[in-house]
């Protein structure tokens, strides 16, 4: 049994040395080490030993697992190392190459007019919130002001969904859910898409975008929308006259369009402005009191203004734009001229 120990230490080390990774380690441990190893099948043998030969093939047996468990150390280890070498040689950076070269990129000449706009308001004193782009009918419509039968619920103008939803046609119905939560008195400006049944053309998308404001206290008057927009439109294109003219819209009264003078013919007329000087950029309006009542306000103590205006129509004033599905084709020679 002595021969055998001996036998079985000098081919498991030789097994071990030879071992070319962990798992091959790993195999060579459970042949000999394991509880079906090798040495237990040696072991198994004791029985028939004397007394006093026990204890000796006993501890010749403990210098042979000893050894073998030492040596599959030591070479893991190696193992180990060289593993962690080889990657360190895959994984070295020369700091001395030149990096590769990656364009910049610059905002969407949409998202850099909403940010233009949203930074003229915040500096009014404005907060931006947003709303969902799925809406119920009550909020697009009936809370403001649009009754069932108003043309503007006609399916020509709205996408309409199962269960009585709607992709929303303006930016306003944030406005409802906004007053909904918080008492006046609000500052508020709501950036987003919207969408309406529109053949695409030059100057018609039906998805579009849309910054609405809205202003709510208990001595908010005409003046001070007119101050406002007039304020905004002036940070935007520049020291340009401003006018302001009757119009209507449901949720309004009495409601107005904000036009500046025309930039292309400084007012004498051009095509740009069809002959008139004057380009029409939003529209705006004292918030009619059926509004305030859907919401649960007082129209009796509080008066509001509010205001929409359309971001592809003030981009393509921006920046001379003369046809608004330049800004969805995604069109690089388009884009880089940003």
């Amino acid at each position: 049994m002595k021969q055998l120990l001996e036998t079985m230490q000098r081919e498991a080390l030789e097994a071990i040395d030879r071992g070319e990774d962990l798992s091959a380690l790993e195999r060579i441990r459970v042949d000999y080490l394991g509880k079906k190893g090798k040495l237990s099948a040696i072991l198994g043998g004791m029985g028939k030993l004397s007394p006093e030969e026990r204890p000796v093939i006993g501890a010749l047996a403990n210098q042979v697992k000893g050894a073998i468990e030492e040596r599959l150390a030591a070479r893991r280890q190696a193992l180990e190392d060289a593993a962690i070498e080889r990657r360190l040689e895959a994984e070295t950076l020369d700091v001395t190459m030149p990096g590769r070269f990656v364009r910049q990129g610059r905002p969407h000449p949409l998202t850099a007019t909403v940010d233009r706009i949203l930074d003229i308001f915040i500096g009014l004193g404005f907060t931006v919130e947003t709303g969902p782009q799925i809406e119920t009918e009550y909020y697009n419509f009936e809370a403001l002001n649009t009754p069932a039968d108003h043309p503007a619920r006609d399916m020509q103008d709205t996408f309409f969904l199962p269960d009585g939803l709607v992709l929303r046609t303006q930016t306003s119905s944030v406005q409802i859910r906004y007053m909904e939560a918080n008492e006046p008195p609000i500052r508020i400006c709501v950036p987003g898409r919207v969408y309406r049944r529109d053949q695409p053309t030059n100057r018609h998308s039906p998805i579009f975008h849309q910054v609405e404001i809205l202003a709510v206290d208990e001595e908010v008057t005409f003046g001070d929308l007119k101050g406002t927009v007039t304020v905004f439109l002036q940070a935007l294109f520049g020291d340009m006259p401003v006018r302001f003219r009757p119009s209507y819209f449901p949720f309004t009264e009495p409601s107005a369009e904000a036009d500046v003078q025309c930039r292309a013919c400084a007012g004498k007329g051009c095509r740009t402005c069809s002959h008139t000087g004057w380009l029409e950029v939003l529209g705006c309006g004292m918030v009619d009191p059926n509004v305030f009542q859907a919401v649960g306000y007082d129209p009796e103590k509080v008066q509001g203004f509010a205001a929409g205006i359309g971001v592809e129509r003030i981009a393509m004033l921006l920046y001379d734009i003369d046809d608004i599905r330049h800004f969805y084709t995604n069109d690089l020679r388009f884009l880089r001229q940003f």
